[in-house]
């Protein structure tokens, strides 16, 4: 075979489409999902989190680039995923369903050690338990009563029909929230599917909220600033020639809190619509209908979650507006105080014109000056070489001599003067 050179990123990209591939899985299951928001170093301490738990177990530890690890810890399973903005922890065990609606459900993650488990870095976004049971496990109305609270209870049929997934969207005492899928028919890689888009369902929900609190911040300093450059319009359309630096210093301060604001919060924004997108693409993934009398997860979201996208979706319209009109305001301004500067500088050339002339004038005086000037001294050092020649023997008187001297001696002046004056001016 031909050896052709590679990509440094090939491989790496190949894999892209491989990387966080669903587990196979057969209920009934208990698994905890844990989202910790995490920065830069807070992800590196979640990998030498997860190698510190590794190593206790004397299993393989993590490479430096791992950004997700599935492995069986005995009688439980861990797996682990770094993201970009939060690394995500699942846990799940095998549980015994008889009797699983009449005590409080099993916690997988009860599973980890607890010194372990209670030192995961970073910030918890998020946390879902989930039960995996058989079709028939809600033939028993106390599994509601138990595990979910009824009043605010969401269900609907997934995979075309061959589970039920029943959740109600709330923070319970032990700080998760619940949801329970029936799982009928599923085929174990079609379950470990449908368990990740229902755990993604959660986790990307609650990224996509992270948006809300900047937008309803960024509306208090949106609405300051609509208010400050409404004014500063007004203002300048009364506003003096002398007034307009003023305008223009208070334009450019706002412009910078505008800006500064717009780069503080795109990016969350941006994020936000991202995440938005995810969840109605998971919705859509998990093919769910509607169970006679109850909400589906879709109807749900699209009631609850529109407000929150729309208020991050109009705080983004607005940073773009303003950001706009400042700058078409400030290009006004700017325009009009150019056009000034413009009107200055043409009444100082003209200015400078005339005086340019009146030194021209002057100029052409003095030059006439200077000739006679020129002429007397020159006349004179004439008359002096006569008075000696004469005494050796020339004949015209010194008096003569310089007479007649006078009007050669001033045209040379005059023809001297005006060569110089040509070659200064270019005339």
């Amino acid at each position: 075979m031909p050896q052709i050179t590679s990509h440094p990123q090939r491989i790496a990209l190949h894999n892209e489409i491989h990387a966080r591939p669903p587990e196979a899985m057969t209920g009934p299951l208990a698994i905890s999902h844990m989202v910790m928001l995490a920065d830069g170093p807070q992800r590196e301490a979640s990998r030498a989190h997860i190698a510190a738990l590794l190593r206790d177990h004397h299993l393989p530890l993590p490479d430096a680039k791992s950004t997700h690890i599935r492995m069986d810890m005995g009688g439980w399973r861990l797996r682990w995923e770094m993201h970009t903005e939060f690394v995500t922890w699942s846990f799940s065990r095998p549980i015994d369903v008889a009797g699983f609606g009449e005590r409080e459900p099993l916690i997988a993650a009860d599973s980890a050690p607890r010194d372990w488990f209670d030192k995961l870095p970073g910030e918890c976004l998020a946390a879902l338990n989930l039960w995996v049971l058989p079709a028939n496990s809600m033939e028993d109305p106390s599994l509601v009563k138990h595990v979910l609270k009824e009043e605010t209870l969401v269900a609907s049929t997934v995979a075309d029909g061959h589970g039920e997934v029943y959740t109600d969207f709330t923070i319970h005492p032990d700080g998760y929230s619940r949801m329970v899928l029936l799982a009928g028919s599923v085929t174990p890689r079609r379950l470990g599917r449908l368990v990740q888009q229902l755990v993604e369902i959660d986790t990307y929900r609650m990224a996509a909220l992270l948006g809300l609190p900047a937008a309803r911040e960024a509306s208090g300093v949106l609405g300051y600033a609509e208010r400050e450059l409404a004014e500063l319009a007004g203002a300048i359309r009364v506003a003096g020639s002398h007034e307009e630096p003023q305008l223009l210093d208070r334009l450019t301060k706002l412009a910078g809190e505008v800006e500064s604001q717009y780069a503080a919060t795109h990016s969350r924004f941006s994020a936000s619509a991202a995440y938005f997108e995810l969840v109605d693409r998971r919705i859509a993934d998990i093919g769910e209908s509607r169970l006679a009398g109850l909400q589906t997860i879709g109807e749900f979201m699209e009631r609850r979650l529109s407000p929150a996208r729309a208020t991050c979706e109009w705080a983004t319209r607005r940073q773009d507006a303003l950001s706009q009109r400042v700058s078409r305001i400030s290009n006004l301004l700017r325009t009009r105080v150019e056009i000034e500067q413009q009107q200055s500088s043409q009444a100082l050339l003209a200015t400078m014109n005339t005086r340019q002339g009146l030194q021209l004038k002057m100029q052409a005086t003095v030059e006439s000056l200077s000739v006679a000037a020129i002429t007397y001294y020159i006349v004179g050092l004439v008359s002096y070489v006569a008075k000696g020649a004469h005494a050796v023997g020339w004949p015209f008187s010194p008096e003569t001599t310089a007479a007649v001297a006078i009007p050669f001696v001033a045209l040379g002046a005059w023809w001297s003067m005006r060569r110089l004056h040509n070659r200064v001016f270019g005339e």
